[in-house]
């Protein structure tokens, strides 16, 4: 069986949708459903079992696996409760990778971008532990994400017994179906598709640095069937371990993604620019760009969807449709 935890979420159920539809049904989700519609990110789905988190290690006890994804956290950038985000994100996590080892079992993992800070350190996947150093995580979501990394990274340096195989994935700015539960954290083609929709202008945040136009903030877009190709591609080939950046490998701006949004729909842009907060200007990034050598040089060489075709993709087969998930 495989272990996907985090199975319903945005990044999860996809990688399950797709290990479906590859032909495997012996997939376990370990995720928390709650009471929302999170549950419809597996409608669709044909799944083994389904664990809670406070169940995960009593029913992982003996158990043999021939993967772990693990891909559960607590992704809000906002969130402030640091001793939930650490138990949550680092030490659950602590607790997968030894048992992974122990059992032989090889562990694939959810780090993120977050982990690059504002990006004046850029934005290598050097893991060494020297390098790593040098990243300062702006949110507590990114500082779980970076100690794990780390944590891992120090293993390695003291040969220290580690997964069979084991990699860590910097998911850039993913976007795509099922996303739909995760409020403001969704990207802005699912946050700005109805209002495209329905002739209403789109607002974006003016530029507040010289040199850079209202609206041409950058960041690494790439659609979530081109991430889940990464984790795809990394179960196929054992032989792989290490921390590898998760994006296009090409920063496009923000008004290139509207733009790409309403003319899915066949709609010329109407985009409106509006003062950013005072209280993001200080720690707003202006631009993110995974830097994606590492990956090449580990043997992928499957390309990545452009902004335009990865949205187009997203609108007509999803949130133009009756029913929106995967």
């Amino acid at each position: 069986m495989l272990l996907v935890t985090g199975g319903a979420g945005f990044i999860g159920s996809n990688v399950v949708a797709a290990l479906n539809e590859a032909g495997r049904t012996d997939v376990v989700v370990n995720d928390v459903l709650g009471a929302d519609r999170k549950w419809q990110n597996l409608g669709k789905r044909q799944l083994a079992d389904v664990v809670s988190s406070t169940d995960l290690f009593r029913w992982l006890d003996r158990r043999k696996l021939d993967t772990v994804i693990h891909l559960g956290a607590i992704s809000d950038t906002t969130a402030t409760d640091a001793d939930l985000v650490i138990e949550n994100n680092f030490r659950l996590s602590l607790k997968l990778l030894d048992w992974c080892t122990n059992a032989r079992v090889p562990f694939i993992y959810a780090s993120s971008a977050a982990t690059y800070g504002d990006g004046a350190a850029g934005f290598s996947d050097d893991w060494s532990p020297a390098a790593l150093e040098r990243f300062k995580p702006m949110n507590l979501y990114g500082w779980s994400k970076h100690l794990f990394d780390r944590a891992v990274a120090d293993r390695v340096v003291r040969k220290e017994k580690l997964p069979p195989q084991w990699a860590g994935l910097k998911f850039f700015n993913v976007f795509g179906p099922n996303e739909y539960h995760k409020g403001e954290m969704m990207s802005l083609v699912a946050k700005r598709f109805d209002d495209v929709k329905n002739g209403r202008t789109v607002r974006l945040f003016k530029s507040h640095r010289p040199g850079i136009e209202d609206g041409d903030q950058r960041r690494d877009f790439i659609y979530v069937d081109d991430a889940v190709a990464v984790v795809r591609w990394l179960m196929a080939t054992p032989s792989v371990s290490g921390i590898f950046n998760v994006g296009t490998g090409k920063a496009r701006s923000f008004r290139d993604l509207i733009s790409a949004l309403f003319r899915s729909l066949g709609l010329e842009p109407k985009i409106e620019y509006v003062d950013m907060p005072e209280a993001i200007r200080g720690q707003y990034q202006y631009f993110t760009q995974a830097d994606v050598d590492n990956l090449r040089r580990a043997g992928y060489n499957s390309g990545f969807s452009s902004v335009e075709d990865g949205v187009k993709q997203y609108v007509t087969q999803f949130l133009d449709t009756a029913d929106r998930y995967r």
